[in-house]
């Protein structure tokens, strides 16, 4: 163990020293990997989402077991036996429709949307370009590598219509020709002599001259030749898939209205109906059929005979509670009430015993198929299903003792009309659910409406019969589009589309008030930090009103603002020099500062001056020291407002671009640095004084709607309309400035004691580069560094006197403002000792507030060591059953495989539910039981295997009488077939190490 321990130092600090690649690079030189841009001090940690909607943007890499889809601009490479991502960046900036793995696994094709798209083949390894294929116009539907790894094969869009074949190391176009229909998949030939694109009334087979085709001197036209449809001719086919090893010489589709057919030599043979309402993609192996359906249903057939084998567990149903999803039972079990998302692409990778799926909500699971007849979850994940609107980082509260969730927790609201809480610390929340390890909670909006949690693009939609073609639509303005949560951490408030506000008690996510406060889209929420007593929530709404609510008291009305003309975009809180501010801007071009006036009962606010901009506002912020709005404007700029006067003090550009306009802006918690985000798609993050670029990043394939830096400075969230969410990791740089600035501005009294070494040499410490930042502060004429320091200080000894005092006449609690713990660090050694550290995080269903104690400290710190030395399941041992197995590279940090019980009386139920159909009456043998074909025959013969049946069914009820007499697990050469265990677990796949 001690060696062990030494190579995990060695290897955390040679990624230390060693430099960063760059994930961001811009321009025509990032194809080929040259140059790097300021976006190189930030790398893109993980994304929260897929936007794949159909089987063409799903592949697996069998030589690794990776498995790859689209989020936005970005490929994911996702490792799902240990939870690991990496990204492959499109430098055109536009959105990924389509991809595959090549045979050999060392490159990956993509397809794209918009004008003049491109096929691009990417190195794997490397995660460059190294071909760019230009010839669609529209964009691409889908690609696919031949087997033998030497031509690429792409379908456009409905608009473009064009095959082509590519020779992609020559970067010439080999064949084409033109479709009438709609093409949905398309699939190459275990030889690669012929390729099969299937669509709309389409199935057609299209063979290649490799004489003419290996000589490259022209482009030669693509012979195609329709399939015999009979009576399925008026189907639409939604996938496609050439048979592999001795099926080779069948072909098998998938119809949207629930049939499984087989062709052979373009002749249909025979087809099964799969018992569904709709049935959108398959997976081919030389052993079985994958069919994905509605519903959430995924069944295996057999090759040989399209008769019935198994089905494989549904994912979560919809609604799901998933903060109690602890028990594997709760995922196998399935009730006729529940609703359960549908199926929308399946892909096989038989090298590893992986089936990864992907669901209409947004959801990715992989199961293990190891044993087909008992097949376990391995991976899973659960993302937004719509557009993101909004972005909230939650704060540490009060005092260490009233956080109410995890550090490094955040909240995104969707039109899915769901509120989600992330957490993307590894160590945060150990496995505290079996369906997802960065999301922790999901708040249902809208009780009755399922519809929402569904994406209306996906392929199983009704109202579009295949993926997205990339047309710009007008977006359904549902779901909720504001989020705030409150200075102490203890409420959540939200407005909706319909300008409906609630609030949340974050204790038990539970919705403690609701009502009707505007009558248009509430469009931003502020939270005044407590001072004097004061608890105040302004909403601005696109109705042109500004509501104050008083917190203290059930947020009954203070006061309403009519002075804009447009809608609200921003409104902000601040409070300097004794006075209270309140400062918003909108559409109509005006920045209106009032202040309040103290009353008997409630502040009154009036305005005291407003700007009238020549530009279109679109956000704002208050600096650090709350002297300074810095608005961002159409024109791609950042204005500086000095609030006591309303004058323009700077301006510099916030987007590094030439086209679009800036749509959000925040600042970091040390007031550094402010991010914008631009309508061109791109992020930047400037100097706040300077106004200097320090980076620049990309992926999102839509607007950004929301931006925020976490509030342990080490991350950048992004939001999209793209249903994305993308976590930017700072470079140790940006991250040890920011604390840096943090320890400087607070108050020696308030830092707090920590039983962490390093954190206590970096507290001692804080104030060595004090000098550093005075000349930082004098470098703004309108920000004193030092000035701020004194009045922070001041301020909080104020809030924490009136903190004090309670709340009289409201049921809701008093809000103490959170005293700032953060800290700083000296070394990029400290920096990542602070990222290992592990946290226990208090339970946010439990009714009682957990309190850390110094009695405690101990115990947590000997629990924080076994979790280090061992990989024991002691803080999930709740759900550790009878029900649960761990595979055996669970010892080795791989994920752990849930498998369920009983799950051969499922097998029994639905067996009997399949009839497979010939296109015509079956030549010879007596009638209704024709000769049974040969294992390794082709299926060129069209008959209907009774008797097959009849024999696996009785094999199958002695194999089950044999195993409830012996009660152990017998082995054959086909399948594995085990008992249900009797002992409470068991290893499953390789031997233990």
């Amino acid at each position: 163990m001690a060696e062990k321990g030494r190579v995990k130092i060695r290897n955390r600090l040679r990624k230390l020293l060693t430099p960063a690649k760059a994930r961001t690079v811009t321009g025509r030189h990032a194809a080929a990997g040259g140059g790097t841009a300021p976006g190189s001090k930030v790398e893109l940690e993980k994304v929260l989402g897929i936007t794949a909607v159909g089987n063409n943007a799903l592949t697996c890499n069998s030589q690794n077991g990776l498995l790859a889809y689209p989020a936005g601009c970005v490929v994911v490479l996702l490792n799902p036996r240990k939870n690991k991502q990496s990204h492959i960046f499109n430098s055109s900036r536009k959105t990924i429709t389509t991809l595959a793995f090549s045979p050999d696994g060392k490159y990956l094709v993509t397809g794209e949307s918009g004008h003049m798209p491109a096929v691009r083949v990417w190195d794997v390894s490397d995660r460059l370009q190294v071909s760019e294929l230009q010839e669609h116009k529209f964009g691409v539907a889908c690609v696919a590598f031949s087997p033998n790894g030497k031509y690429i094969v792409s379908v456009g869009f409905e608009h473009d219509m064009m095959v082509i074949v590519w020779n992609w190391k020559k970067n010439v176009v080999v064949a084409t020709n033109k479709v009438s229909n709609k093409v949905t998949a398309v699939s190459f030939s275990d030889d690669s002599s012929y390729f099969v694109t299937a669509g709309n009334r389409h199935v057609k087979f299209w063979y290649l001259d490799h004489d003419k085709t290996s000589k490259g001197q022209s482009t030669a036209a693509l012979q195609g030749r329709p399939a015999r449809l009979k009576s399925l001719m008026n189907n639409l086919f939604c996938d496609v898939a050439c048979g592999r090893g001795r099926h080779a010489s069948s072909t098998f589709c998938v119809t949207s209205s629930g049939q499984l057919c087989v062709f052979n030599e373009r002749t249909l043979g025979k087809w099964v109906e799969l018992q569904t309402s709709r049935a959108t993609c398959l997976s081919v192996t030389e052993d079985f059929i994958f069919c994905g359906c509605s519903d959430g249903t995924v069944r295996v057939f057999s090759p040989v005979s399209l008769s019935f084998l198994y089905p494989l567990p549904r994912p979560h149903s919809l609604r799901t509670d998933i903060d109690k999803m602890c028990d594997p039972s709760q995922l196998f079990s399935c009730t006729a009430e529940c609703r359960y998302p549908d199926t929308v692409a399946v892909t096989c990778d038989p090298a590893n015993h992986c089936l990864s799926c992907v669901y209409d909500d947004h959801s990715v699971y992989v199961w293990d198929i190891r044993d087909i007849s008992r097949p376990g979850k391995l991976y899973s994940a659960l993302y937004h299903s719509s557009s993101v609107w909004s972005l909230e980082v939650y704060t540490d509260g009060a005092a260490e003792g009233e956080k109410l969730l995890p550090p490094g927790s955040f909240l995104s609201c969707s039109a899915d009309n769901t509120i989600r809480l992330w957490n993307v610390d590894g160590h945060a929340a150990l496995h505290r659910n079996i369906l997802s390890h960065d999301l922790k909670k999901i708040i249902y909006v809208d009780d009755d409406n399922i519809s929402s949690l569904s994406d209306a693009d996906s392929i199983t939609s009704p109202l579009k019969a295949g993926p997205s073609e990339g047309q710009q639509t007008d977006p359904i303005r549902t779901g909720i589009r504001a989020l705030r949560v409150s200075p102490d951490g203890q409420h959540l408030a939200s407005g909706d589309f319909e300008g409906i506000l609630r609030i949340h008690d974050l204790t038990n996510m539970e919705e403690i008030l609701s009502f009707e406060a505007h009558e248009s889209e509430i469009l931003c929420l502020e939270y005044f930090k407590p001072e004097k007593g004061l608890q105040l929530l302004a909403t601005a709404s696109r109705d042109r009103r500004i509501h104050i609510l008083d917190a203290s008291r059930d947020y009954s009305l203070v006061q309403t603002l009519q002075d804009h003309s447009s809608s609200i975009n921003a409104v902000r809180f601040a409070a300097n020099e004794g006075k209270l501010w309140l400062i918003s801007c909108g559409a109509d071009k005006n920045i209106c500062f009032y202040t309040a006036q103290k009353t008997k009962e409630d502040p009154l606010f009036t305005l005291t001056h407003s700007v009238v901009s020549k530009i279109s506002l679109s956000d704002m912020e208050v600096d650090l020291n709350r002297k300074c709005a810095a608005v961002g404007c159409k024109d791609r700029n950042i204005r500086i407002f000095d609030i006591r006067d309303g004058k323009e003090k700077k301006s510099y550009k916030g987007s590094r671009g030439d086209d679009g306009s800036i749509v959000k802006v925040h600042i970091d918690p040390s007031g550094l640095y402010i991010a914008t985000s631009c309508s061109d798609k791109n992020i930047s993050i400037f100097d706040f004084f300077s106004g200097e670029c320090v980076a620049t990043m990309f992926g999102h394939s839509e607007i950004i709607t929301g931006l925020k830096f976490s509030s342990d400075c080490k991350y950048l969230i992004t939001v999209s309309g793209d249903s994305c969410i993308f976590v930017w990791r700072l470079s140790p740089e940006l991250t040890i400035r920011m604390r840096q600035r943090l320890a400087d501005l607070k108050p020696r009294s308030s830092v707090p004691h920590r039983q962490n070494a390093p954190q206590q040499r970096a507290a001692k410490l804080s104030n060595t580069n004090e000098e550093e930042e005075e000349e930082a502060g004098q470098a703004c004429p309108y920000m004193e560094t030092a000035g701020c320091a004194k009045e922070t200080e001041t301020s909080a000894q104020t809030l924490n006197r009136d903190g004090r005092e309670e709340t009289s006449g409201g049921r809701l609690p008093q809000w103490p403002r959170a005293a700032d713990d953060s800290f700083m660090v000296t070394s990029m050694i400290d920096l990542r000792l602070v990222e290992e550290e592990v946290k226990t995080p208090p339970s946010f269903n439990s009714s009682q507030r957990r309190r850390r104690t110094v009695g405690m400290e101990p115990q947590l710190q000997r629990n924080r060591e076994e979790m280090a030395s061992t990989l024991s399941l002691k803080v999930s041992s709740g759900w550790v059953d009878k029900n649960l197995f761990l595979s055996s590279q669970s010892l080795d940090g791989e994920e752990p495989v849930l498998f369920p019980d009983q799950w051969e009386d499922r097998v029994r139920v639905e067996r009997s539910l399949f009839q497979q159909k010939g296109a015509s009456p079956a030549a010879g043998g007596p009638k209704g039981k024709p000769r049974r074909p040969a294992g390794d025959e082709p299926l060129n013969e069209e008959q209907i295997s009774f008797e097959l049946e009849e024999e696996e069914d009785e094999e199958e009820e002695g194999r089950r009488r044999r195993c409830s007499d012996a009660r152990d697990v017998r082995q054959t050469a086909d399948h594995t077939r085990a008992d249900p265990p009797v002992s409470g677990k068991r290893l499953h796949g390789r031997s233990r190490p």
